[in-house]
């Protein structure tokens, strides 16, 4: 009977490990997003930002816990939010100075410190929990409260604004220029397509013959077939001999014509 005993309490433990197992597998983790760091001027109202992200519909039993940590101090915690309500958290230091800044429609959990001091230096956790989304690491900020001639003149979120801003500009510019181009040459084609459709076509203005020559031709009878015609000149220089010609004349030598 013992042995018995043994081996059913065994085969109990074994099915709570695996229920708990499967029960695990199918939580999902929530992912809180938060600065990692943020400077604020002493004397202001300072907005802690938390937004988290999670695969489950947001219902009335999420919840948001913020939570201080001071240097060599341990956490505790400065305000709950629960089924739309906020809570003071237990911290002395933060009395009547944190309110809840955030909307679960939009998923914010964020909220406000209002008269930040230097004593409120420190690490500031927003751990959210949207059931049964629940495991999931908190977002954790370190708060540094400064002079207002010590702030720092880019953020963070100032620097990513202008990189981001020169980027869009940039590529704007590039599709200009390309467009720019594109439209000069397009207009260069359809202007040198109009220009060659308005030029008139050139007439070629028939050679006349030399007067010699017309006699010649109207002087052949139509449908012969002529021959070879041999010109030749005639030395009119009496039959002194002369390096110059005086006056010579194109005459027809012969005219061979076969009928």
């Amino acid at each position: 009977m013992a042995v018995g005993s043994s081996f059913a309490t065994r085969w109990r433990l074994l099915a709570v490990v695996c229920l708990s197992l499967g029960f695990a597998l199918q939580v999902d983790a929530v992912d809180v997003y938060t600065p990692s760091e943020l400077f604020v001027e002493n004397g202001t109202k300072a907005r802690l930002p938390c937004t988290f992200k999670s695969s489950e519909v947001v219902s009335s039993k999420a919840s948001v816990s913020w939570n201080y940590m001071g240097d060599g101090k341990n956490p505790s915690a400065i305000l709950y939010y629960l089924s739309g309500q906020s809570y003071p958290g237990s911290d002395p230091l933060f009395k009547d100075r944190v309110t809840w800044a955030g909307d679960f429609n939009k998923k914010d959990a964020s909220i406000y410190i209002e008269n930040v001091q230097f004593r409120d230096n420190g690490t500031y956790t927003c751990d959210v929990k949207n059931p049964p989304d629940i495991a999931g690491l908190p977002g954790t900020i370190v708060l540094r409260v400064v002079a207002k001639e010590h702030l720092p003149v880019f953020t963070p979120g100032v620097v990513a604004g202008i990189a981001i801003g020169s980027v869009a500009a940039f590529l704007l510019l590039v599709a200009l220029i390309v467009f720019v181009v594109c439209m000069t040459v397009n207009s260069e084609k359809d202007y040198s397509g109009t220009a060659e459709s308005l030029m008139p076509p050139v007439k070629q203005i028939p050679k006349k013959s030399s007067p010699d020559t017309q006699g010649l031709v109207k002087s052949i009878p139509t449908g012969s077939h002529q021959g070879p015609i041999i010109y030749a000149q005639l030395d009119h220089s009496g039959g002194q001999a002369s390096d110059q010609i005086i006056k010579s004349e194109s005459v027809v030598y012969a005219d061979i014509r076969k009928n």
